[in-house]
């Protein structure tokens, strides 16, 4: 009796062993992919459902940004808004880009446009993550791609160069100001 129990003992002990040994290698191969994955999609490739969204995700996720999305996608600005940062982004909504003149967005999508497109949405990005509570009346922000905005606060509103921040959304490497108007970059 002592020697089935022995051998019983010794047999779930090597059972719980093989099994977790094969979580393991699991779990290694799918770490593996993952890290395959965005080597070479880069980092706005890497897929992660527990950690909170980006910024790139958090626009993606809004029916508002399709034509922001479109844009940073076809700027070629994907990564760099995917990685740590932080940034403040402050995201025109589609009516926004509606309000432009047409074909005004469809020639700024156009590949020999791609860095015009570039300078304008470098316009809506600032390097470090700032709530609108925090900033200050007549602030003036150094935006990624040169020129800066101008904060102004009236009647408990946030304004930047004159538009509305409508809504902010805390994002992992940043934050989201959601505005009405498209900013116009200084010209060159």
């Amino acid at each position: 009796m002592k020697k089935v129990f022995i051998v019983l003992t010794t047999m779930v002990v090597y059972t719980l062993t093989s099994c977790s040994s094969g979580e393991q290698n699991n779990n290694a191969a799918s770490n593996t992919n993952t890290e395959a994955t965005a080597n070479a999609a880069g980092q706005s490739g890497v897929e992660d459902s527990q950690s909170a969204k980006d910024i790139v995700k958090t626009a993606a996720g809004s029916k508002d940004h399709t034509t922001l999305v479109a844009a940073v996608k076809a700027a070629g600005l994907l990564d760099a808004l995917s990685n740590a940062g932080p940034f403040t982004v402050f995201a025109p909504t589609n009516a926004a880009f509606d309000k432009l003149p047409a074909g005004t967005v469809d020639n700024l999508l156009k590949p020999e446009n791609k860095g015009k497109l570039e300078d304008a949405l470098g316009y809506h990005t600032y390097v470090g993550s700032i709530k609108a509570e925090n900033m200050q009346d007549g602030q003036q922000l150094n935006m990624v791609f040169g020129g800066n905005v101008t904060i102004t606060k009236k009647d408990g509103k946030t304004f930047v160069n004159g538009s509305e921040i409508l809504a902010s959304i805390p994002t992992s490497n940043g934050i989201i100001h959601v505005i009405g108007d498209v900013l116009s970059p200084p010209a060159k």
